[in-house]
């Protein structure tokens, strides 16, 4: 048998659509497997009760497919579906570490990568790595059609999660077809500012790379509170706030000193609005690790 935690994440980081992501150091899905003749499925932990046990529904099904293992797979949820924080990603990156282990397969992070997004695409209906990369490599990341760049890097972070599921098909639906020049541009240098941040450790500058004009303010609508939650935490001392992948999971980037007011804050302003949340103050973490 073989077990792995495996990170939540946040994908896109507002300027960095279907590109950025970095690794949570908390919450965190474990998933435990062993070999069998063929794969079956037991789902427990948050949210369990919305995740399909078919092998053919299910993220790890496909991993375990891709990578010709059968087994028995076992995956307690720590990260909520439909939250925003990399769900089906952390399974499918926890599934394809271990089974790549546990079948001595020999397979390096990078080339697990596309492995783990062809589950991701049971889900989303396509195939993308912006959150299964960050899950099995660790820290920020920035995933291309053609390759994978990670970077270790030390960022304080607060996740909060409004009581609001959001999935990624209908967040996806949202995201406009045509962008200005004067959109790219701007989103172009946010994201390299935001890129220049993430390099050196400065939270300051990783947060004025946040802020895009074309995805976020669309998906932004489908969270009610957003704009509370967020001009609440930027009083509370954020550099920048964000919709964490799809949503309703909202990020924002302080300093280590400001977690606990910039979560009591976001957490207040979504409660505010009838919306129970929770928050989680964490740092840029690690990806899946064998136990």
């Amino acid at each position: 048998m073989r077990t792995v935690r495996a990170p939540a994440t946040s994908a896109n980081l507002g300027s960095g659509f279907d590109t950025f992501g970095v690794a949570l150091g908390r919450p965190a899905d474990i998933v435990r497997v062993e070999r069998a003749n063929r794969t079956t499925i037991e789902v427990t932990g948050a949210g369990a009760q919305y995740i399909p046990e078919d092998p053919e529904r299910n993220t790890v099904g496909a991993v375990a497919e891709a990578l010709d293992a059968p087994a028995h797979i076992r995956i307690d949820k720590g990260v909520r579906p439909a939250s925003g924080l990399g769900s089906s990603a952390a399974s499918a990156a926890g599934a394809a570490v271990a089974l790549n282990d546990l079948y001595d397969r020999g397979l390096s992070r990078e080339e697990l990568v596309p492995i783990a997004a062809e589950g991701e695409a049971v889900v989303a209906g396509t195939p993308h790595a912006d959150n299964v990369a960050p899950a099995l490599l660790g820290g920020f990341t920035v995933a291309t059609a053609e390759r994978v760049h990670s970077v270790a890097t030390s960022v304080p972070l607060v996740v909060c999660l409004p009581e609001e599921p959001i999935s990624t098909r209908d967040a996806r639906q949202v995201v406009p077809d045509d962008v200005s020049i004067e959109e790219m541009v701007e989103t172009v240098g946010r994201a390299a500012t935001l890129t220049v941040g993430m390099c050196r450790s400065e939270p300051e500058l990783v947060g004025s790379g946040m802020d895009d004009s074309v995805v976020t303010p669309r998906r932004a609508q489908l969270i009610t509170g957003y704009d509370d939650a967020v001009a609440a935490a930027e009083e509370a001392g954020a550099y920048g706030v964000t919709v964490s992948g799809s949503g309703p999971g909202v990020v924002a980037v302080c300093g280590a000193d400001d977690r606990r007011s910039v979560a009591s804050a976001m957490v207040g302003a979504f409660e505010e609005h009838g919306a129970d949340a929770r928050a989680y103050r964490t740092d840029v973490g690690r990806g899946a690790e064998l136990l």
